[in-house]
């Protein structure tokens, strides 16, 4: 069960490392100190319940069809090496993040933002529902919602510790190189899980 809640951890931290709308809308309300116990809620509990809709749903609908459970690991696994590839690309030209502090400081409004940025974000999706659902079907029973339990404590350990974490985490977000770093650490845990992934199949 270990196995899974780290293999689950490792995939959903990987997906939330890379730059895209949550953690900018995250650290721009950590550098703003502003509703950010509020903000990391929003997007924590938002990924843990679309995760728990992938491992789930998905993971039910794939479970009646025989040998799709093996086509969706195998292809979670395809998934995951092109984005890791995807992620060399990005190490070779880096970019550093860029902090817009025009955004309301009221709560309803910082609330609602971090939603939009979750559900209104097609990649949101594709990572939680299909990737992180289509990983799953790899485990089974208790190992399955270990699976389903680490990837979700990845969402919370990660956007808690970047919105709280965001003043001393600026300088090095905004450094090109720091990036540079970060893309290709994603890629070699792309490249791990996939393996893992891959592995109950070659041998």
């Amino acid at each position: 069960m270990l196995l899974a809640f780290i293999s689950g951890f490792l995939i959903s931290i990987s997906l939330i490392l890379a730059l895209g709308p949550q953690n900018v809308f995250v650290l721009r309300q950590g550098l703003l100190r502003s509703h950010v116990f509020a903000s990391c809620l929003v997007c924590s509990i938002s990924d843990a319940l679309l995760i728990a809709a992938g491992v789930l749903g998905v993971g039910l609908f794939i479970s009646e069809i025989e040998g799709l459970a093996t086509w969706m690991s195998v292809g979670a696994s395809i998934f995951l090496i092109f984005y890791g590839f995807l992620r060399v690309k990005s190490a070779l030209n880096p970019k550093g993040l860029e902090i817009d502090d025009s955004e309301s400081k009221e709560l309803w409004p910082t609330i609602l933002a971090g939603l939009a940025f979750t559900y209104l974000n097609p990649h949101v999706y594709v990572d939680t529902l299909l990737l992180i659902g289509g990983a799953s079907s790899s485990y089974t029973g208790d190992d399955k919602v270990m699976f389903g339990i680490g990837a979700a404590t990845a969402s919370f350990v990660f956007f808690f510790s970047l919105g709280y974490g965001a003043k001393s985490l600026s300088p090095i977000l905004n450094n090109p190189e720091s990036w540079k770093i970060i893309d290709l650490f994603i890629a070699g845990i792309m490249f791990t899980v996939a393996a893992i992934l891959l592995l109950p199949y070659l041998s």
